[in-house]
């Protein structure tokens, strides 16, 4: 189904980082969907020591004007703090993420912040593989960043765009693919691509008029 025209992705700055030395952004993405309003990551809401060395500015969603309650749907592209420490504002929504990301993120040593994870009230609904979450929009497992990441894929007219999470965090990763998830988003020949970390999506390098 070719959805583009009637479904807007809209980038959301909610943190800012310090990364080898250089500010890195986070974004968190709104997509637009007829049938639903919804967020892709969460980005943070709270300073925490175990991410202090990163020296962590914050830009709160609620503080932006934006209507919290207006989501409907929330998808984590995968569960590092920086993409779910804002899950506890959506306590009662859904919450939805690859199983393998969810039990990593709750077993593994040293992977993310678990009370960020498993804030109160916070539910998931755990996806196996690929995921038509709307008409037009498509959860895919793009293992590479970890091996439950995901990204979602949203149908246009004739490319579709993609809203990657940290399967790629600089654009070389695309413009040289390396993982199994840059590989993915790469064959799926996406008009853009929107990156947590970069503030504009990568686009394909296009040769002739």
């Amino acid at each position: 189904m070719k959805s583009g025209r009637s479904i807007r992705v809209t980038p959301l700055r909610v943190a800012e980082l310090i990364a080898e030395g250089a500010p890195m952004p986070v974004y968190v993405h709104v997509i637009e969907h007829p049938d639903a309003r919804v967020l892709v990551d969460t980005g943070m809401t709270e300073l925490h020591p175990a991410v202090a060395d990163m020296d962590p500015r914050l830009f709160p969603l609620g503080e932006q004007g934006f209507d919290i309650g207006s989501i409907d749907i929330v998808v984590n592209t995968h569960l590092h703090f920086d993409h779910c420490g804002g899950n506890h504002l959506f306590a009662g929504k859904p919450i939805y993420v690859q199983g393998q990301e969810l039990d990593d993120a709750r077993t593994l040593d040293d992977y993310t912040i678990r009370e960020w994870v498993d804030a109160p009230g916070v539910t998931y609904v755990p996806v196996d593989k690929e995921l038509e979450l709307l008409p037009g929009l498509r959860l895919l497992p793009a293992p590479g960043h970890t091996r439950g990441s995901q990204v979602v894929a949203i149908d246009g007219d004739k490319h579709p765009t993609i809203i990657a999470g940290d399967t790629a965090v600089w654009f070389d990763d695309l413009d040289n693919p390396r993982t199994e998830g840059q590989h993915l988003v790469r064959s799926l020949n996406p008009e853009a691509v929107w990156l947590t970390h970069q503030h504009e999506p990568w686009r394909p390098v296009t040769s002739g008029p």
